[in-house]
């Protein structure tokens, strides 16, 4: 598939020169700090020296004060407390936080996931019912709750108090609950809107600590699943979350609690972790039983406290992984054969597939698997309770929740923002919510939206690499959103005559560049052995690629791993 290489504009120059010159550092790292809005000795130091210390003061956030006191409360008149979540990562792990550290000096608390299939998304009825009939009087829910107005409206006729910590984006009203924790609320004054549920949760057993004087180790301790969180919901790694973000990932690497520990042992990772290995493989684990069983069992994992529990909990969500894995690959197969089928599809511009028989835990993986292939605004919809529900995926540049929003006449419900979003319909409504929705977005995208664009940091001559660069750019970890593993570009390399295709398909290269013979590079290219022939007759090619160190048995190189490759 044809790709559209963007190299970023690096900037004021005048702003990077004096970067250099502050830091000491050459133009590669100072146009890498540029971009990610650091133009200071002072930035840059908080940038490369994360500080627990710099994390704001919970007290900052709107209601953070009405929330300790209830829960004060709660706990000296001896209240049932419910803590309630979300079934994907982000909502278990807040759940998990919260619950265990409360748990530590109160008993009289529960834990409460929603069934994905019975109950849907965020705050239930059924949720709330469950609370009235055990005699809980106070629910904290998060990851939701910021527009769930009927469903504390319900809960405040059954007397019972929500503290609501979440951090979407809020309706033009709030719910009427005791407090409303979310930075996103306009009147919140709290100095860094982008944390995710489970910072929100976070932020709360900070404050009860700040508040009664308890250890800060205390609330710490959870920074491994506030890191899990952040990786899992995507949010940017910057300010706040890369303070976070930074510390926990260190945890998971030197003191994971048991069940995070139980998905590395059980599937044998020996790699030091990072917000990668969170996103591919700690976090599809925690989702799994959210897709297939139910979210409760992930809460279960991360709350355990011996090894020998989370052992067995991990291996029956790894099974249910497993199962997970084979369904999402086999509605993909059946999604690709209807698309190869139609011959309408390259005249297309979104693709909009519906199939009674296909499991819900999964359309929103295939849809994004589907785009992967055709690059186009994709929704999978399948039967639940009578009705098509699904997921829709968009492409980097396209807004699909705008789309679908000016299909609302066909729809009985829908939610979720740019890029990703969930929607309901009749299933009679189906093939006409196809046909608008392909006539909106043939009619908006653009042919560039179309292709898909590889965002590429800044050009460099590989002599520009050395030691200095290099152990510069592994303290740019972690990265995630906002600060992504940097990208270059390098043009009129060639091999040294040694390539060759290693493994299934994969090039394996020493590369230079004319003007500089001397300075060659190993490098690996993934799934490319299509293009050594073009190495072969010494052709100048264009690479986009990363810097790696590769330890092959325990001898460190510097290696380029290459993502794109074109004739120069």
């Amino acid at each position: 598939m044809e790709k559209r290489w963007n190299i970023k504009d690096n900037g004021n120059h005048q702003t990077v020169s004096e970067l250099q010159s502050a830091l000491n550092v050459d133009r590669i790292i100072a146009s890498l700090l540029f971009q990610r809005n650091i133009t200071s000795f002072e930035e840059a130091k908080s940038f490369f020296r994360p500080d627990l210390n710099a994390l704001h003061d919970p007290f900052l956030m709107k209601d953070m004060d009405k929330a300790i006191d209830r829960i004060e409360k709660a706990i000296r008149t001896n209240e049932k407390i419910l803590i309630f979540g979300d079934y994907d990562v982000d909502g278990t792990t807040s759940v998990a936080t919260v619950y265990s550290f409360f748990k530590k000096f109160y008993n009289n608390i529960g834990f409460y996931i929603p069934d994905r299939y019975k109950e849907g998304y965020g705050i239930s009825f059924k949720g709330i019912d469950h609370a009235k009939e055990n005699n809980y009087s106070l629910i904290i829910a998060l990851d939701c709750g910021i527009k769930a107005i009927d469903k504390i409206d319900y809960a405040n006729e059954k007397g019972i108090d929500f503290i609501i910590c979440d951090h979407h984006l809020p309706g033009d009203s709030l719910p009427k609950a005791l407090a409303v924790l979310d930075p996103k609320r306009n009147d919140c004054p709290y100095p860094y809107k982008e944390l995710p549920g489970c910072g929100i949760g976070f932020k709360l057993i900070q404050a009860y600590s700040i508040k009664n004087n308890i250890d800060p180790k205390n609330y710490l301790e959870y920074l491994d699943l506030v890191a899990t969180s952040i990786a899992a919901d995507i949010v940017p790694i910057t300010g706040e979350n890369r303070i976070l973000a930074y510390f926990g990932v260190e945890k998971l690497n030197s003191n994971p609690r048991p069940g995070i520990k139980a998905i590395i042992d059980s599937n044998q990772i020996t790699k030091e972790l990072t917000i990668t290995s969170l996103v591919f493989i700690i976090g599809p684990r925690i989702n799994a039983a959210g897709r297939l069983e139910h979210g409760s069992k992930s809460v279960e994992l991360l709350i355990s406290e011996n090894l020998t529990d989370a052992l067995e909990i991990a291996k029956s969500i790894n099974n249910t992984n497993t199962q997970r894995k084979d369904i999402d690959m086999g509605t993909t197969s059946e999604a690709h054969l209807m698309l190869e089928n139609d011959p309408m599809t390259p005249f297309k511009k979104s693709t909009v597939l519906f199939n009674e028989g296909w499991h819900k835990g999964v359309v929103g993986i295939v849809a994004s698997r589907l785009i992967e292939k055709y690059y186009k605004p994709t929704i999978i919809l399948t039967e639940s309770d009578g009705k098509a529900t699904g997921s829709a995926r968009s492409v980097k540049e396209f807004d699909v929740y705008a789309a679908i929003e000016q299909c609302s006449d066909l729809l009985e419900q829908f939610g979720g923002h740019k890029f990703a979003a969930g929607l309901t319909m009749k299933k009679e409504n189906v093939s006409a919510f196809r046909e608008k929705f392909e006539k909106i977005v043939s009619g908006s995208i653009t042919a560039e939206q179309c292709i898909p664009r590889v965002d590429i940091d800044i050009e460099i001559e590989l002599q520009e690499i050395n030691d200095k660069t290099l152990r510069i750019l592994k303290q740019f970890a972690p990265h995630g959103p906002e600060n992504m593993t940097p990208l270059f570009v390098a043009k009129n390399v060639i091999d040294t005559g040694w390539g060759k295709v290693v493994g299934t398909n994969h090039l394996k290269l020493d590369l230079f560049q004319s003007k500089n013979p001397n300075v060659r590079f190993p490098a690996i290219a993934y799934d490319k052995g299509d293009f050594l022939s073009f190495f072969q007759r010494k052709i100048p090619i264009d690479i986009v690629f990363k810097i790696q160190e590769n330890d092959f048995r325990g001898s460190v190189t510097t290696q380029l791993v290459i993502e794109e490759i074109r004739v120069s």
